[in-house]
Parts: structure tokens; C-alpha cells; sequence
């Protein structure tokens, strides 16, 4: 890895990273557990998008564990990377079928898929299939917040690549 590059994600990361910590702050949008936003997750959608597969994932990686430590949640750790890992894998697959107009249906699934990720993690710490009671809540939620990261990431992308930027 060049200078440049490490550079460059360690910026994305850190903007991830705070776009996190100030979503942390704003009141919850329903009273679920695990029902946010995700708006970290444009950065994230946008480099694999943009910068690729590898780039992301660090990105991706560093803001999971670094928001942990910096929430002081080391325990929403599990749950963080079991919906961030599964979100990576599906949004890295759709990359391979869509186009940069289309960015908008890897939120979407992606987002369901972090929210399955984290029913799955919350399963096994809990010994209880009972959280898949959240399951129809959390993926229409997921579709409306993917859509919306989705979205966001697809306008960045566009707008960057159009300015010769990314």
C-alpha cells in the first residue's frame, strides 16, 4: 500500500467514524434495539464502489473497532461485525452486477443483510431465537435506511467521478 492510499483511507475512516459517533448521539428512531440510521455506512458503500473491495473492508474494519472503543460499547462489537461483515459480503457481491447507477439496491440489500448479521450475532450470545421477532421491523427498516445510504453513496459517487475526484 502506498502513502497516498493509506492516507486516503485513514481519512474515509476517520469521517466514517464520526459520522457514527454523531448518529450515536441522535435519539433512537423507533424504540428497537439496533434500529439506526447507518449513515457510516456511505462511506463504506462509496469505497467499495469506488476504491474497491479491499479499501473498504479496512475502512470498514477500523470504524466497527474504533467506534466501539470510542462508544465504550465493547460488547455491541460482536453484533457490529457480525452485521458489518455479512452487509460487506452481499453489497460486494451485488458490485459485481450492478452499475454506479444502481448503487442505491446494494444499500438496501446490504442493510438487510447487516440487520440479519446482527439477529445472528444476537442468537448466538443469546442462546434465544426470540430476537427474530425483530426480524419483519428491522428489515423494512433496513430497507428504508439502505435505500437512503444507498442513495447517498450513489449521489457522492456520481458527483466525485464527475469532478474527476475519486
Amino acid at each position: 500500500m502506498t502513502t497516498k492510499r493509506i492516507t486516503r483511507d485513514a481519512l474515509l475512516t476517520a469521517i466514517a467514524l464520526t459520522i457514527f459517533m454523531v448518529e450515536a448521539q441522535l435519539p433512537a428512531l423507533a424504540p428497537v434495539p439496533g434500529m439506526k440510521l447507518g449513515l457510516a455506512n456511505i462511506v463504506t458503500v462509496w469505497a467499495l464502489f469506488t476504491l474497491g473491495p479491499l479499501d473498504a473492508l479496512m475502512i470498514l474494519l477500523g470504524r466497527i473497532l474504533l467506534g466501539a472503543v470510542f462508544a465504550g460499547q465493547l460488547m455491541a462489537l460482536i453484533y457490529s461485525l457480525a452485521g458489518g461483515l455479512l452487509c460487506f459480503l452481499v453489497t460486494l457481491l451485488l458490485r459485481r452486477v450492478l452499475t454506479a447507477r444502481q448503487i442505491f439496491i446494494a444499500g438496501i440489500f446490504g442493510a438487510m443483510a447487516h440487520n440479519t448479521g446482527q439477529l445472528i450475532a444476537a442468537t448466538l450470545v443469546l442462546k434465544s431465537l426470540a430476537v427474530w421477532y425483530y426480524c419483519p421491523l428491522l428489515l423494512l427498516s433496513g430497507i428504508v435506511t439502505g435505500a437512503f445510504t444507498g442513495l447517498a453513496a450513489q449521489y457522492l459517487h456520481a458527483r466525485l467521478a464527475k469532478s474527476g475526484s475519486s
